[in-house]
């Protein structure tokens, strides 16, 4: 097959359809998955060790699975990723057992450690290979935005077809499964079209081929260890995360627990959290949209580490919050400083990274990432149920401001880039 160069432009907009194809199953998702397993006889302590399948997996094959689709080139990753994706989804919705959940769930962080990086990876390259100058970051601020535009119509259509239910063979919480599945075929389908890229990783084809990126991906694997040991901006950039991802634990996983507090139980909670949570991933994608724009006027990494320290002190307001109206506007606004902060926080890390081991730094970060949560969801989740969710929040938020300073490096870094090509843009024009 001959492979015809892909325009920056053509780059962009194929990276924008699909994160959507990709995000907007899992709005549709997002609000049913753990009530369908409560439907399906599952106890709460069974889904605490189901849905931590995903988790274990992830931490597992983040780092291989980043080496290699640097070996083997993004395209297959992408395409295999999709195919999990669909029969993960296939398992789930079929699943009545423990068992069954667990499979699903193991295959879903299979799902995810293939997905983590590839498309942003391959958006970058083909960008960059077609024009060197291209600002990368707005169009990853653009995929942000459509991210969340993406869950937030899918949580607003999901909750609309369960209260439809049209087709009366199967429960209100699996039609919008289905659909999901459906959809997640699509993606797979535009994946497999719309994602081109040349062959430079290797000659061979074939079996060949995948047996050489397999030898290659233990190396670029430890490439972007050394690079991540030799690197002192990546380095602060990739512990950013563990004070991000503690933050995140209040407005993802504390938030329902306070608002069901102040609200006056669950059930209040849970009516909440539908529109609630659409309309914060709607502000997340407004939050994505106006860090491209501050990142021109400020610059990459002061806008990140405004986000970062911004999100933190909401957080913090968060906990502060008596009623439900204070608590949600508090979240509203957290919600909007996390997406402003994941675009910029992106470039950042693309900045340091090659092309040889682009994927794989992203997948140190989201390890990282992963495993920083986990370990806070441990500590939190005690201090939560000793001393109130309103001192677990506080702390989190509190927490999560520190890791802005790690933010100071890029920051330096890129003022120095600035002052090597000001005066080089200013040097007159000799006549012809």
């Amino acid at each position: 097959m001959t492979y015809s160069p892909v325009t920056a432009r053509r780059a962009r907009s194929v990276l924008l359809l699909l994160t959507f194809t990709r995000w907007f199953p899992v709005g549709l998702t997002i609000g049913v998955t753990t009530l369908l397993a409560l439907e399906r006889h599952m106890s709460l302590a069974q889904i605490g060790v189901i849905f931590s399948m995903q988790g274990f997996v992830v931490l597992g094959l983040e780092l291989p699975t980043g080496g290699f689709a640097d070996a083997l080139g993004r395209r297959p990753v992408l395409v295999a990723s999709a195919v999990v994706a669909l029969v993960s989804s296939l398992v789930f919705i079929t699943a009545h057992t423990f068992a069954a959940f667990v499979v699903a769930m193991l295959l879903q962080g299979v799902f995810r450690a293939l997905d983590s990086g590839p498309l942003e990876s391959w958006y970058v390259d083909t960008a960059h290979a077609d024009d060197p100058s291209t600002r990368v970051e707005d169009g990853l601020s653009r995929a942000g935005m459509v991210l969340g535009l993406a869950i937030a119509s899918g949580a607003l259509v999901s909750g609309g077809l369960i209260a439809w239910h049209p087709v009366r063979s199967m429960t209100a919480l699996e039609f919008p499964y289905w659909c999901a599945i459906g959809l997640f075929a699509v993606h797979l389908a535009a994946v497999s079209t719309l994602v081109r890229e040349p062959r430079t990783h290797v000659d061979s084809t074939g079996l060949r081929r995948a047996m050489a990126s397999v030898r290659q991906a233990p190396s670029v694997v430890v490439d972007g260890i050394r690079t991540l040991g030799t690197s002192r901006v990546l380095l602060a950039l990739v512990l950013v995360e563990v004070f991000w991802s503690v933050g995140m634990i209040a407005f993802e996983t504390l938030m329902p627990v306070r608002l069901a507090e102040v609200a006056g139980g669950e059930t209040r909670a849970g009516a909440l959290m539908g529109p609630v949570s659409a309309a914060a991933w709607g502000l997340f994608a407004v939050g994505s949209a106006v860090a491209g724009l501050t990142s021109r006027r400020i610059g990459v990494g002061w806008t990140a580490l405004a986000a970062r320290v911004l999100n933190g002190a909401f957080v913090v307001v968060m906990g502060l919050m008596a009623g439900p109206v204070g608590l949600i506007t508090a979240f509203l606004v957290t919600y909007t400083l996390h997406g402003s902060a994941g675009p910029v926080h992106s470039t950042l890390l693309h900045r340091q990274a090659e092309a040889r081991n682009r994927t794989t730094v992203l997948s140190m970060n989201s390890m990282v990432a992963g495993g920083c949560y986990s370990l806070g969801l441990l500590a939190l989740g005690p201090l939560a149920e000793h001393a109130g969710t309103t001192t677990a929040i506080i702390t989190a938020g509190a927490f999560s401001i520190l890791g802005a300073a790690l933010y100071l490096p890029a920051i330096r870094q890129e003022r120095a880039a600035e002052r090597v090509t000001a005066p080089a843009a200013a040097q007159p024009v000799p006549p012809a």
